[in-house]
């Protein structure tokens, strides 16, 4: 028998840190065919979720010997904030996301990093919002207006998801609920494919500046928020910009494509080819020559340390690390905090060595 929890207020909890939990999955859900929504709490007692509607986490999936790190954006709402959810779509060729729909079932633990991520209207506030999105893309929009929803429903909201077929949209259930009656909630479909014997009253085809104006007459005075395949998004950008949208200030997508940096030549501060420096990785006892132009992600790889790491390209914040002395060189993409760096934390997957370095590895 299930042991009934105490009831607690919230201000007499603890909120999630953003550094590593254990996660108990509670439930899981159908959405649409090879999605599903993994709902989950913290293993410790009386911790609430603390994040930013649009954001991301990371969880260590253990599905071998070694467990591998898979980035996913939270598609639940902060204002219901004793539970977490991501929702997963199953790839064809994934490792990660098939072993979820296969083997992650509620009792279940796993280990959890982040949250992390800039991808919110709380970062970007404006008074009218443009969300687009296509496929599993819809989880960070769906977080946005579940928040919204329960924050302040009559926010001017234009939402349009692109689907392959009607059965394909992920929420179109809760989302047609949510126009009916959120006053300032305007929802529109995209879809490019129809069985002879569905019936639909949508949009078909591919997503084009005519459709966005058809559906959203004032889509330039919005800020867009998108987030899908990366071709869709570039169709998406090449139907703004050629309408003369302010893609500066307004427009914003969102996209964990890794982009593995290829070692190269790392010019130095003087203008001349770096030199290459010992990293010591305490934990792991080891200590290597870096070669020049090697991230120390790559240099751990090749000395046979395993640091976790996921995206590879400074966006998820997976592989951040503790440097316990030294400098490093770090471009990431918003994948670690400032107080983190302060700390003295940096990200393995997109830090060059400026002198030699003793990380916590």
């Amino acid at each position: 028998m299930i042991k009934p929890q105490p009831f607690k207020h919230i201000d007499e909890m603890v909120p999630w840190n953003g550094r590593e939990h254990m996660l108990e999955c509670v439930a899981w859900t159908p959405e649409a065919p090879d999605v599903m929504t993994f709902t989950f709490k913290a293993e410790e007692p009386n911790i609430w979720f603390r994040y930013l509607p649009g954001q991301y986490i990371t969880l260590e999936l253990p599905v071998g010997p070694e467990p591998i790190m898979r980035t996913f954006t939270i598609s639940s709402s902060p204002t219901r904030p004793f539970t977490i959810a991501v929702s997963v779509k199953a790839q064809k060729d994934s490792i990660g996301t098939r072993w979820m729909h296969d083997n992650l079932h509620p009792g279940m633990k796993i280990k959890a990093i982040g949250p992390l991520g800039d991808f919110s209207y709380v970062k970007h506030p404006a008074e009218k919002y443009l969300f687009i999105s296509a496929g599993s893309g819809i989880t960070p929009m769906m977080s946005m207006t579940r928040d919204l929803g329960d924050r302040n429903p009559d926010t001017d909201i234009a939402f349009i998801h692109c689907a392959r077929s009607p059965n394909d949209i992920i929420f179109r259930w809760e989302l047609e609920y949510k126009a009916r009656y959120m006053p300032f909630f305007n929802l529109g479909f995209i879809v490019s494919e129809l069985e002879r014997t569905q019936l639909w009253s949508g949009l078909k085809g591919l997503i084009d500046r005519a459709k966005i104006a058809l559906l959203v007459p004032d889509f330039l005075e919005r800020r867009v928020f998108c987030c899908g395949p990366a071709p869709f998004m570039a169709t998406v950008r090449d139907a703004l910009e050629v309408s003369s949208f302010d893609m500066a200030n307004n427009y914003f997508e969102e996209t964990f494509t890794p982009e593995v940096p290829e070692p190269t030549v790392f010019i130095g501060e003087s203008g001349e080819e770096a030199e290459s420096f010992m990293i010591e990785f305490a934990d792991s006892g080891v200590k290597v020559e870096a070669e020049a132009g090697f991230t120390i992600l790559q240099t751990a790889r090749k000395a046979g340390v395993r640091i976790p790491s996921s995206c590879e390209s400074g966006i998820c914040g997976t592989c951040r690390t503790m440097c316990k002395s030294g400098k490093v060189d770090m471009q990431h993409n918003g994948g670690i905090l400032d107080d983190e760096i302060e700390e003295g934390y940096i990200l393995a997957c997109c830090s060059r060595p400026l002198s030699n370095v003793e990380l916590e590895a």
